[in-house]
């Protein structure tokens, strides 16, 4: 969605998706420690030199013990997992593009999504990089344009609340990572053990 009239492309927001009731990992994992602080502020600290602002995609009950430094966005979209909160971004700034992230990313660092700013194509409807685990579209480190807005609404009157296949059936423009690492998702112990053996090379 470039505007004709001033051919400005949108700006960019940034999402960490921490709403998850992490019932793998059997603890929250928008509030583990891999970095000296919660994952969650971490992640959106991590955003924060690409982003106009960034918000922290959550629960109405994870505003209790939220810290005010940060700014929280609940979903609109309720009990649709990483769909719903991408969705209620989109909704709630709607010429905004959005690099959305999720919180359970501890090996995600700066150069990765420097890459994926600078590479990023705002005609397509979303930029992100290919699974090195699967060789398909990683939905939860993807910039999400403003047009992708009405495709997602439209995956979800299919029923279809997978962002997954929303790239893969979309006009995506998709990169091969630097750090195939950066991309691990760690939902249950025995991957953060994993990873936290990486972070210590």
């Amino acid at each position: 969605m470039i505007s004709n009239e001033h051919n400005t492309v949108p700006p960019i927001n940034g999402l960490v998706l921490a709403g998850g009731k992490s019932r793998r990992m059997g603890q929250a994992k928008d509030l583990l420690s891999w970095h000296g602080k919660e994952q969650r502020y971490f992640a959106a600290d991590l955003l924060a030199p690409f982003c106009n602002e960034v918000f922290i995609s959550c629960r109405q009950d994870q505003l209790d013990n939220f810290n005010p430094d940060y700014q929280a966005l609940t979903d609109t979209f309720l009990n649709m997992g990483p769909f719903g909160g991408i969705l209620s971004a989109l909704r709630a700034h709607r010429e905004t593009a959005w690099l959305v992230v999720a919180c359970d990313l501890p090996l995600l660092d700066q150069r990765s999504l420097e890459f994926l700013v600078k590479s990023r194509n705002p005609e397509k409807a979303a930029t992100t990089y290919e699974s090195p685990y699967d060789g398909l579209p990683e939905p939860l480190i993807t910039i999400w344009e403003p047009k992708s807005y009405p495709l997602l609404l439209n995956f979800l009157g299919m029923n279809n609340t997978c962002p997954r296949k929303v790239l893969i059936n979309s006009n995506t423009h998709l990169l091969k990572p630097h750090n195939p690492d950066a991309l691990m998702n760690v939902n249950t112990p025995e991957e953060a053990a994993k990873a936290q053996e990486i972070l210590k090379k």
